[in-house]
């Protein structure tokens, strides 16, 4: 199946925003206004993947999130500059400071070697499907930067030393770790209550830490590493994310992002770490937190065997931007359940503005209109209200005083946001489902007599009143929420 993405956009210009934007920040726990730098483009980093394995849709559902930021900035005519790190190395299976690499354990997986020739091609391998499944979804990879972070190894050795000249670094047996002790204010993110944390709730046991929270910044390593003043080893995970910060957007940035999971840990780790060598610098202004994609009501994990992957939202024949779609149903900071009904209800719902946009023009000279663009752009500009924004679309659509050009670039300019292909025709990934009072009278009478069939139990009847409706160019497809109906084409 062929699917056509909508990637054009107009060009942004640098202007203020014409309505305020306000962003939820995890430092203040408040809705705060979001200021734009007075100089040079918006400074974003998003907490990337990293590419032991194929990325899950929970996983994806973050850079979507992302995507949507960019796409509401860049709509309120902000330029911005984006980085996603790619993790290959550092990342260990307890995502703290204990375990293996996971990287190595992928190693092992594959019946791989391990060396670091055979992790570069693994990272590139998984990296190579990460890029394909953004774009896929709509996301222009060549508009991000994506640093990986084993070709950064000597701007984080550089980092951990500046580290260890403030003084916050100690040496144990396993690695040169960093002392939280020292800063007054480490878990302020998140209010994270330091004090609770004992030894062995967030990390094994590790009798050489002076404190449960204290945290890996160069691991020793025999095998797999690199030489480093302290000896051989690799980075810790943390380290990494805070040394490209630094390498690709400067010392400060405006906007910060991940996941939920990252709040406790991994963010706090880089707060602590980065502002420590800049002197107290806020490393940055606003941090955004994408909340869990459940799958059935329960946590999406690998390990837990629990996944849904892109790749099998295709292979049902579903387009990747249903997927998109469905997102935007849901606000970012609200944890979202999948399943293949949702997913069908938003391929429904997809399918339909494909349809209506079908009926439009293929071009148009007109303006936007100005009453719906403003009513989109406040609820869009509301911490990214997705769902607000995908209501007045709809409620749009209802409007029969719009000129048919004019409602196809107000169409266009929702479109720069949610990028879920309103620009282009489609061939519909699945047949619309259509309600019974929009079918002809003969067809809605064949299936009242259907349904009278069934709950008689007169199966052959009902079967063959299916046909018939099906020789009339209709298809019944009975399902747990009730009967669908779509047309033959």
């Amino acid at each position: 199946m062929m699917f056509n993405f909508f990637k054009r956009r107009a060009p942004i210009t640098k202007k203020k925003p014409d309505a305020p934007i306000y962003l939820t920040n995890t430092l203040s726990g408040k809705k705060e206004e979001f200021a734009p730098p007075q100089i040079g483009p918006v400074k974003m980093y998003n907490c990337g993947p990293t590419v032991y394995d194929t990325q899950h849709i929970g996983n994806l559902s973050a850079f979507v999130f992302a995507n949507l930021l960019r796409n509401m900035l860049e709509y309120n005519g902000l330029e911005v500059k984006q980085v996603i790190n790619i993790t290959d190395v550092g990342h260990l299976t307890s995502d703290s400071d204990e375990g293996e690499d996971k990287m190595k354990s992928a190693l092992k997986r594959e019946g791989k070697e391990a060396t670091l020739e055979n992790m570069d091609a693994l990272a590139q391998k998984y990296t190579d499907i990460f890029w394909k499944d953004l774009e896929k979804l709509n996301i222009d990879t060549a508009k991000i930067e994506f640093p990986r972070a084993s070709k950064y190894i000597d701007a984080q050795i550089a980092f951990i030393q500046t580290l260890h000249d403030k003084g916050y670094t100690y040496q144990i047996k396993d690695g040169v770790y960093f002392d939280t002790s020292l800063l007054k204010n480490y878990g302020e993110l998140g209010n994270i209550d330091v004090e609770k944390q004992k030894e062995g709730a967030r990390t094994t046991v590790n009798k050489e830490k002076r404190h449960p929270s204290d945290f890996a910044l160069w691991k020793f390593s025999k095998g797999i590493g690199w030489e480093s003043p302290w000896g051989n080893g690799f980075p810790g995970w943390h380290i990494e994310c805070s040394a490209m910060i630094r390498s690709t957007l400067g010392e400060q940035i405006d906007i910060h992002t991940g996941g939920i999971e990252h709040i406790g840990v991994h963010h706090n780790n880089e707060i602590a770490q980065s502002e420590s060598a800049t002197g107290k610098k806020p490393l940055s202004r606003f941090w955004l937190h994408r909340a869990h994609i459940q799958l059935d009501g329960q946590k999406m994990a690998k390990s837990e065997g629990s996944v849904v992957y892109l790749s099998d939202i295709i292979e049902k024949e579903y387009s990747p931007l249903t997927f998109r779609y469905w997102l935007l149903q849901g606000h970012y900071r609200t944890p979202m359940n999948f399943t293949w009904d949702a997913l069908d209800a938003a391929s429904t719902a997809l399918t339909r503005l494909w349809n209506i946009r079908a009926k439009l023009p293929r071009e148009t000279n007109e303006e936007p209109d100005i009453t719906w663009q403003k009513q989109f752009r406040e609820k869009i500009n509301d911490d990214v209200d997705t769902a607000g924004a995908l209501a007045v679309l709809w409620d749009m659509t209802k409007d029969d005083t719009l000129e048919p050009g004019v409602f196809l670039a107000t169409l266009l300019d929702f479109d720069k946001v949610f990028m879920i292909g309103l620009g282009d025709m489609h061939e519909s990934p699945k047949p619309e489902s259509l309600e019974v009072e929009d079918l002809p009278k003969e067809i809605q009478k064949l299936l009242e007599n259907r349904e009278k069939a069934r709950k008689n139990k007169e199966w052959e009847k009902a079967d063959a009143l299916r046909s018939e409706i099906k020789s009339l160019g209709y298809e019944i497809v009975d399902t747990d929420n009730g009967v669908k109906i779509t047309k033959i084409t």
